[in-house]
This record gives structure tokens, C-alpha cells and sequence, in this order.
């Protein structure tokens, strides 16, 4: 994958984590706010003021999250970024980090 390629799927899934969070914020699911600068996204669970981060990698061709769980790195295979380590999907690790650090069971869908 070319390094535009990359940005614009990155781009594209950073875009559809903002969504859904914001769908579930709009629902009362979840007080959380999102804010973007470029690459990063940070997600903040308002009620406790716990952050959870989002950004891509292009010099790897990965995206990343940085949770109370723990540091995960994510690389493109298909149609899905599955975790380089134990191969467990992007949404699904995100889904678990916001619901441990939430307290709150919550599942962030990927869009189509």
C-alpha cells in the first residue's frame, strides 16, 4: 500500500471512530467528546476525565490506541486493522478499552 493509500483509509477510519462515538454520545449511551488535531484522535470519557487515543502511524502503516489497557498497534489486512499481536480487531479492542474505562458496556460499529 502506498503511503497516500494508507493516509486515506487511516484518515477514513479515524473519520468512522468519530462517528460512532459521537452516535453514541447523541443517544445518551456515553458522555465522551472527541477532539482531532491531524492524525490524532482523542477520545475523553467525561465523567471521569479518562482519555483514550487514537492516531496513525505512516511510517509503519499502523494505527495506534493508547488505553488504560494498554498500547496497541493496528495494521490493514483486508478490510479490517487487526492488531499486530494477537490479531483482534481494531472496533472490538476500542469497544473493550471505552467500556473498561467507562464502566459503561458499549460496542463501536464499523461503518458499512
Amino acid at each position: 500500500m502506498t503511503e497516500s493509500e494508507f493516509l486515506e483509509q487511516a484518515e477514513a477510519t479515524l473519520n468512522q471512530i468519530e462517528a460512532a462515538l459521537e452516535a453514541l454520545a447523541d443517544d445518551d449511551v456515553l458522555d465522551i467528546e472527541c477532539s482531532r488535531s491531524g492524525n490524532v484522535l482523542e477520545i475523553e470519557l467525561v465523567d471521569n476525565g479518562s482519555k483514550i487515543i487514537v492516531n496513525s502511524q505512516a511510517p509503519m502503516q499502523e494505527l495506534w490506541l493508547a488505553a488504560r489497557s494498554g498500547g496497541f498497534h493496528f495494521k490493514k489486512q483486508g478490510e479490517d486493522w487487526i492488531n499486530t499481536r494477537d490479531g483482534s480487531e481494531l472496533f472490538a479492542v476500542l469497544s473493550q478499552a471505552i467500556s473498561a474505562q467507562s464502566g459503561v458496556e458499549v460496542t463501536v460499529r464499523k461503518a458499512g
